[in-house]
């Protein structure tokens, strides 16, 4: 077998392992519900989204679109913080170029942050939930939680993978390890981290708009109702209002990671 052909198979094989995967997945897809579908249910939902119900926006009562945008908002930028903190000491665990003398210690880093993040932010919700109580606060820890696992891994990489250079030279200066990761490693790590930490804000802020399906606070909880109820427009607007809040927070994070490049 030649050496072209080889290259052929390592090319060509993924791709059609792939195909396969793609083609067993529509296959097992049950469309039978398919046969329940009617433009007629589909109508009112358009005309309702149509027609934004602007009354929603703000009515000063606390439960209108503004105030339970805020709450989100709030909610993502606690939940973002308590991540970013928890994230930290995790990270000096599981970094394996930190204990080049002690290889246990890392893994067990890494796979507690595995757990962490392989856990949906929906569950944590719900479990918070029954811990504090229904409310903003469950929906805080649920994505603190998640983010500490996100972040502590990315977090971890990029110790793992900066360069050794300035480290090297103030070992050899005798600079002891606190030394070295206060006055070298995270001066050089931080806008890799800040930038991680604004964009997991902006996905925390998606997350925070659908916690309140289960009791954790912020916007949620209103679309819910609103679609159960079949009040599209109103369900119309909180979506309007989810839309502009997300651009905005990726335009203000966007022009913010490209000062820290």
């Amino acid at each position: 077998m030649t050496r072209h052909t080889n290259r052929n198979i390592k090319t060509y094989l993924p791709l059609a392992m792939v195909a396969v995967l793609f083609v067993i997945s529509a296959v097992r897809i049950d469309y039978s519900q398919l046969s329940h579908f009617s433009f007629d249910f589909v109508k009112p939902i358009f005309e309702g989204l149509v027609r934004p119900d602007w009354s929603f926006v703000y009515d000063g009562s606390g439960e209108d679109l503004i105030s339970l945008l805020w709450i989100t908002l709030s909610i993502a930028l606690l939940g973002t913080l308590i991540g970013a903190i928890g994230a930290f000491p995790f990270m000096l665990i599981s970094s394996r170029n930190l204990w080049v003398k002690n290889h246990a210690l890392p893994k067990v880093g890494k796979f507690i942050l595995d757990a962490l993040r392989s856990v949906p932010e929906l569950v944590y919700a719900i479990v918070f939930v029954k811990v504090v109580g229904p409310g903003p606060f469950a929906g805080v820890l649920a994505i603190g939680v998640s983010q500490i696992g996100m972040l502590g891994k990315l977090f971890t990489e990029q110790m793992e993978t900066m360069p050794k250079d300035s480290v090297e030279s103030m070992e050899a200066v005798g600079a002891n390890f606190w030394q070295t990761m206060f006055y070298s490693r995270i001066p050089v790590l931080s806008p890799s981290y800040m930038s991680y930490i604004l964009n997991h804000f902006e996905i925390a802020v998606r997350s925070a708009a659908t916690l309140g399906l289960v009791g954790a606070g912020g916007i949620g909880a209103p679309m819910i109702f609103a679609i159960q109820s079949r009040r599209w427009s109103r369900v119309s607007i909180i979506l309007i209002g989810v839309i502009v809040i997300v651009y905005v927070i990726d335009a203000v994070t966007g022009r913010l990671r490209k000062r820290l490049k």
